[in-house]
């Protein structure tokens, strides 16, 4: 039998606990509420491979995260909201998106917004750090507080296996569970992306070239010959106009294709499927030649060596 996930429940008699509970599941949080008393609120959580997935259960009340509150963290995350039922007010960027049942919305942990419910409600919320999506996040800033429906396009697939996930919490344990929440980001970034029409490049020429170089890097990242050269003449373009690319997103070449092969080894490493594997395996697989220098970089990346990783999720399996 799989193992199920420690689903933990927070159950608020008041707006007091409803609002220490809502700080202590997601990030530091100003909340108010207009019709404090009575208040009844609950949020049901677990976290899979540092992903935050929750299902949160209130009446009236507002959400703000201020400057002074992000000053005190130094994680960055992004939040997407699902509204299962009611209606919530997303409000960041200098945009404003209104949340009906099946509207997905994503914001950033990192600046200042607020939600806005008035009136009781039920949504989902996935927090999950930024390196675990497959897009900048300069990128997927272009969609902060951007209503996205599940009613139509490539929404009405992704929302009910979202919409699934949430209602089945319980069932996000050991390696099964990685595996579907890390599917459920992936299917958000084929929202994304379709929502910015990067597929199609319809979008202003730099993103759609940016999108085919990132398309291209994740395809060939067991190539031990992918780097500048290999990339530019792919593209059809300069090295310089590649490295200026990168730069212009605030980072490089190289240190793209490493955090991405990184990551899938990582994914690896916590497969069961893969615990026959020696660790230099996993990393040549990815890209990676020299078994000393993967694990200096990746216990730089994440904090821990790749064997202990992988021991960890052995022993919580």
């Amino acid at each position: 039998m799989p193992r199920s996930s420690r689903v933990t429940t927070a159950i608020a008699r008041d707006f007091s606990e409803f609002r220490t509970a809502v700080s202590e599941s997601f990030v530091p949080l100003h909340v108010t509420s207009e019709r404090p008393d009575p208040f009844r609120g609950r949020i049901r959580s677990t976290d899979v491979d540092d992903i935050h997935v929750s299902e949160v259960n209130a009446g009236e009340h507002t959400v703000e995260r201020t400057p002074e509150l992000i000053a005190r963290g130094d994680r960055h995350y992004f939040k997407l909201s699902l509204q299962l039922s009611g209606t919530g007010l997303l409000i960041q960027d200098n945009r404003e998106a209104i949340l009906l049942p099946g509207d997905v919305a994503v914001y950033d942990t990192n600046r200042p917004y607020s939600l806005v419910f008035d009136d009781d409600f039920r949504t989902m919320v996935v927090m999950f750090p930024k390196h675990l999506i497959d897009l900048p996040s300069d990128v997927v800033g272009q969609l902060t507080a951007v209503r996205m429906s599940g009613s139509e396009g490539v929404g009405r697939m992704i929302v009910p296996f979202l919409s699934q996930l949430v209602g089945n919490l319980d069932q996000l344990g050991g390696a099964t569970g990685t595996r579907l929440v890390h599917s459920a980001l992936d299917l958000v970034t084929t929202m994304f992306s379709s929502e910015l029409d990067l597929e199609r490049g319809s979008a202003n020429p730099h993103q759609a070239l940016m999108q085919r170089v990132r398309s291209y890097i994740d395809a060939n990242l067991a190539s031990t010959d992918l780097g500048p050269n290999q990339i530019a003449a792919a593209h059809f373009i300069s090295t310089r106009h590649l490295h200026g690319l990168f730069q212009a997103e605030g980072t490089t070449v190289s240190t793209w294709i490493r955090t991405r092969r990184l990551e899938r080894c990582r994914r690896d490493l916590l497969n069961p499927v893969y615990a026959h594997r020696p660790v230099a395996a996993v990393a040549s697989r990815w890209g990676f030649v020299d078994a000393a220098h993967f694990s200096r970089v990746f216990k730089a990346a994440y904090g821990v060596a790749p064997s202990e990783l992988r021991a960890r999720a052995a022993a919580g399996a």
